[in-house]
């Protein structure tokens, strides 16, 4: 589950700005209040993308076979807004917690998401809504 591997990667951002800083920043202020923003703006998207799955009554559990294919709302503009959303929290946290030497972590996650859950899910997408997916993954990026 998605929240599992967040969860790991916020705790070791954590224990990394706890135990091992080295007197690292990243800056005063800076990181404070970008770190605000990009929490408070994953949290958002991923509230958007749940409320639209939640309109078409359709699953939001990663690897179950989807009842419908949702592309309005938040998923016009991105496939993944809730894996985006991760993302977006996990460099908030790191950007808050002044955590510089977790910064690793933010593309090790980015490439875990995308192998475990996105590949495997849009392939179950492509199968099942054939022309409809292949329309809407030509008219909407993966992530941004």
């Amino acid at each position: 589950m998605p929240p599992v591997w967040l969860a790991g990667a916020l705790g070791l951002a954590w224990w990394q700005k706890t135990y091992f800083s080295q007197g690292l920043s990243f800056g005063p202020g800076f990181a404070d209040f970008f770190g605000g923003i990009f929490i408070g703006g994953g949290l958002i998207l991923m509230a958007l993308a749940v409320h639209e799955m939640r309109r078409y009554h359709t699953t939001i559990i990663p690897h179950q076979t989807a009842s419908r294919l949702v592309s309005s709302g938040i998923f016009k503009r991105s496939r993944n807004p809730i894996y985006l959303g991760d993302v977006m929290i996990l460099t908030g946290f790191i950007l808050y917690w002044d955590a510089v030497l977790a910064l690793p972590l933010i593309p090790v996650f980015f490439w875990i998401l995308e192998k475990r859950f996105i590949e495997p899910e849009e392939e179950g997408l492509r199968r099942k809504f054939v022309a409809d997916f292949k329309r809407y993954s030509q008219q909407t990026r993966r992530w941004l």
